[in-house]
């Protein structure tokens, strides 16, 4: 019954430029000018005041645009440090919290434009705002292409497959490649999900199936964001070693792939072949929540009609929209998961703790959800989520006991399951059972 949902918060963009640091009724830098000012800004290695200057130059309505460029500018710099620094000095500013994942992808995607060294230019992201910066160096690797062999496809993240400690970063790699090559393929997912069978290892596959689902939706939500332009079209799979067969990922014409359906809340999932519905279903809600307007309670309710082994898959993935939905804030994300049907309640924690230790790689700020969750079972299931991603970010056995050492007392088993240092308890296989 244990599901691992890998995902990412979804956000939806907008932006402007406005005044400068100077005096207000100078003019307002634009353009060239304002990315010149941000260099030079950034260029001083001092975050907290290149954020200062973004906040007092960014306002108005086309704010979403201003914040790019100025936090671009510098990473094509290769200054993608002190880009990322600011970000996380601009956390309490509302439009950062809402599309902080997007600006991190542009950090990203400029830094990878100017420098294709996968390895090197890693090392300069960091696992802020759900790793996007990552996403967007791989994103900006794939929009070189016009096709993508399988050694190519193999090799692009081997420096981080030598050692299990490298696990995280390994997933935001192969991830990554899964909405490049969606991009790639001028989002026809069947043909982005055909790239990551190229992927000889099943775990990066799966991983990079998310990728892909979740271009598909992003794409849809806001087709301006960040990786919009990088995206080109490429009619034939020409140069992927590939048995050409893995291509019928879902029977379709050669019509532009349709990536939802208004009228079937289920879709694409509905057309998918079995090995793609898991990383299917993680990411389905955000595609009804799109199709419904924001409406939890009605996508708890598709959840209930997908099919009987992608319930659990569903509700938790409900859950990691609801972290966005509630921008972090603990009590209402609460309150959202008390709008799913009471035996699914503990998935929708699962997805959205998940999440929250997703956006800083943090295990303690799933600590601090799972402790103010209000049932037993999802209390269970909660701390068992946190082991998990335990296990993905300490590959050192005592680092992950101490990590769940901080759990309520009644629980710590549970999170020392999820970390793989323990049976299974009593109280977690009644969960399980109880939605089969």
């Amino acid at each position: 019954m244990k599901q691992t949902i890998i995902a990412a918060a979804l956000i939806i963009c907008g932006c402007t430029p406005g005044s400068a640091i100077t005096s207000s009724h100078k003019p307002v830098p634009q353009g060239a000018a304002r990315d010149s000012l941000a260099l030079v800004a950034a260029e001083t290695g001092d975050s907290a005041a290149f954020a200062r200057l973004i906040e007092t130059t960014c306002t108005g309505s086309e704010k979403t645009s201003c914040f790019e460029s100025m936090l671009s500018a510098p990473a094509s710099k290769g200054l993608v440090k002190v880009a990322m620094g600011a970000l996380n000095k601009l956390g309490s500013d509302p439009e950062i919290r809402r599309n902080g994942h997007q600006y991190a992808h542009a950090i990203g995607i400029a830094a990878g434009s100017a420098q294709r060294d996968i390895a090197k230019t890693f090392t300069q992201c960091s696992e802020s705002f759900q790793s996007g910066c990552y996403h967007g160096v791989i994103q900006a690797w794939f929009a070189g292409l016009d096709s993508l062999s399988a050694s190519d496809a193999n090799g692009l993240c081997s420096p981080f497959r030598q050692k299990e400690g490298d696990r995280w970063i390994r997933f935001q790699c192969v991830h990554g490649m899964g909405h490049g090559l969606t991009m790639l393929y001028d989002h026809d997912l069947p043909k982005g999900l055909a790239g990551c069978d190229l992927l000889t290892d099943w775990w990066d596959q799966h991983s990079c199936y998310s990728g892909a689902f979740m271009e598909n939706i992003v794409n849809v939500t806001m087709p301006h964001h960040p990786a919009s332009s990088l995206a080109h079209h490429h009619d034939d799979m020409k140069g992927m070693e590939h048995d050409m067969s893995s291509m019928d990922a879902v029977d379709h014409d050669a019509k532009k792939f349709k990536p939802v359906d208004s009228t079937d809340q289920l879709y694409p999932c509905t057309i998918m072949k079995e090995r793609y519905l898991s990383a299917c279903y993680e990411m389905q809600t955000s595609v009804m929540l799109y199709n419904n307007k924001g409406n939890i309670a009605g996508a708890a309710k598709s959840c209930e009609s997908a099919p009987q082994a992608m319930r659990t898959i569903c509700f938790a993935s409900l859950g990691r929209d609801v972290s966005s939905y509630s921008q972090q804030q603990h009590p209402e994300a609460i309150r959202m998961c008390s709008l799913v049907p009471s035996k699914y309640q503990p998935w929708c924690y699962y997805g959205l703790v998940k999440n929250l230790i997703d956006l800083d790689a943090r295990a303690s700020d799933g600590m601090s959800l799972c402790r103010e969750v209000p049932s037993t079972e999802s209390k269970a299931i909660c701390y068992s989520a946190v082991g998990e991603q335990i296990l993905v970010l300490k590959s050192a056995e005592a680092e992950r006991r101490s990590a769940c050492s901080s759990a309520e007392s009644e629980f710590l088993d549970a999170c020392l399951y999820g970390a793989r240092l323990g049976p299974a308890p009593t109280m977690l296989t009644r969960v399980w059972a109880s939605v089969k």
